[in-house]
This record gives structure tokens, C-alpha cells and sequence, in this order.
């Protein structure tokens, strides 16, 4: 009974963790609720497959082809050169679209982006 009298002190100390993250968690879902999921509708799968053809499913950053398949490196990203922030305009704008490999989306796009560049 020694070790099971020890259990609960642990699950205890764990709570404070837990209700940190479970707040933080619920901004976040806050957060997202407020955006649209423009992401997830047939408008933005066929707008990406127009990009994608538009640009030969050729990565424009890095001239590889985008035969992968997710999540390997070299499966198609459709990027959004300018960050849209939810406007709408530059959201579908066929324009601000480009094609990139998933490699270099997760990689260097975000480093550009921590540091405020495109």
C-alpha cells in the first residue's frame, strides 16, 4: 500500500502543468473558432491544384519536382507569398499563390517568416 499512498502526491504536482496547458489550449481553440476554414472547402483544393498546375508541380523556391507524397519531403505545398492574416484577398488570390515543397515550406518559408521577411 506504501507505493500507492505515493500516487496521488505525483498526480498532484502534475495538476498545475496540466491546467496551464489545458488553458493555453483553450485560447488557441478560441483563437481558431474566430478564423475561417478556408483551407478545408473544394473552392481551396481547386485553387491549389491551379497553382500547382500553373507552376508544372515544380517547386518554384528550389526546382524540384512535387512527386512526393505527404508527408514526404518533395510532396506539394501551395504557399501563400504574401501572408494573408485571414484577408480574404490575398487568401485566394491566384496571384499570391506558389508552389513549394513541403520540405522547404516547413523549413525555410517559416524561418523567413519568424524574421519578417517573404
Amino acid at each position: 500500500m506504501g507505493r500507492l499512498s505515493a500516487v496521488p502526491g505525483r498526480l498532484a504536482l502534475a495538476t498545475p502543468r496540466l491546467a496551464r496547458r489545458s488553458g493555453e489550449a483553450e485560447r488557441l481553440r478560441e483563437r481558431n473558432a474566430a478564423r475561417p476554414n478556408w483551407y478545408s472547402t473544394a473552392r481551396w483544393q481547386r485553387l491549389r491544384i491551379e497553382a500547382l498546375t500553373r507552376d508544372g508541380w515544380q517547386c518554384r523556391q528550389t526546382g524540384v519536382m512535387l512527386v512526393g507524397r505527404y508527408p514526404a519531403p518533395n510532396s506539394p505545398a501551395v504557399d501563400h507569398i504574401e501572408p494573408h492574416r485571414w484577408d480574404p484577398d490575398l487568401f485566394w488570390d491566384l496571384g499570391n499563390l506558389q508552389s513549394v515543397t513541403k520540405a522547404w515550406h516547413d523549413s525555410e518559408k517559416q524561418r523567413r517568416e519568424a524574421a519578417g521577411r517573404r
